[in-house]
Parts: structure tokens; C-alpha cells; sequence
């Protein structure tokens, strides 16, 4: 279910203190690229680094699903991980800033995520 696709990848953001995560739904406004953009930032390379290495690993656990295509791992300037259905957009917080790519898709359905504690594991003594 794609709700729980994006969710999952923006869970993987906010774990490593990605930023301003947001999914654009391109499907209204008839985009061939892709079906959904997830945009987010961090505020270096070595942070956006880190937020593209977890929605890797996150994904392929979680949803079984590794990427089409990668590009930007080489600078960590802004990542792009091509999941076919779902495209997702890292940048480093200046890029994002200059390039303001949802500007460019201002017609298509947005959604703002936020932060979730994740759930807390449960100890043996509450267990039994």
C-alpha cells in the first residue's frame, strides 16, 4: 500500500534527523517520472549521507524493495533513490532552498510529515 510505503521512508528520514519531509502525489497532475516525490533535507553531506544509507536499508527490510537507480551518492549534495513508484529527493538544506523543487510541482497534492517516536520496546520483565 503506498501510505505505508512513504511512510516507512519518512520514518527512515526523521531517524537519522532528516528535515521537512514531504511527499508530492505527481499522479493528479500526469506525471510520467513517477507516481510520488518524497522531498526532504539535511544540513550536511555527511547527515544527508546517512538519511539516504537508512531509507536504503529500511526499505529493502521493510518493504522488500531496492531502487531502480541512485544518483548523488558520489557528493551527498542531493540524493535521488528511484524506487519507480516512489522517487525520493535528499538535499543538502542550501540545495533544496535553491532549487525548490516542489516549487516546480506546485499543482500536485503535498503531505507534510512528521516526526514519530518510534514505539518502545517492550523489556523482558514487562514481556512476562
Amino acid at each position: 500500500m503506498i501510505t505505508h510505503d512513504l511512510r516507512v521512508i519518512a520514518d527512515a528520514i526523521y531517524d537519522k534527523k532528516g528535515q521537512n519531509v514531504v511527499s508530492l502525489d505527481l499522479r493528479p497532475v500526469g506525471s510520467a517520472i513517477s507516481d510520488f516525490f518524497v522531498v526532504c533535507n539535511g544540513d550536511s553531506t555527511t547527515n544527508v549521507a546517512a538519511i539516504a544509507d537508512n531509507i536504503l536499508k529500511k526499505v529493502r527490510e521493510e518493504l522488500g524493495l531496492k531502487p531502480l537507480r541512485t544518483q548523488g551518492l558520489e557528493n551527498n549534495f542531493w540524493i535521488i533513490l528511484d524506487y519507480g513508484h516512489i522517487v525520493v529527493h535528499i538535499f543538502q538544506t542550501q540545495y533544496r532552498e535553491f532549487y525548490r523543487l516542489e516549487d516546480l510541482w506546485a499543482d500536485a497534492p503535498r503531505k507534510e510529515y512528521k516526526f514519530r517516536k518510534p514505539a518502545k520496546k517492550k523489556t523482558e520483565e514487562e514481556e512476562a
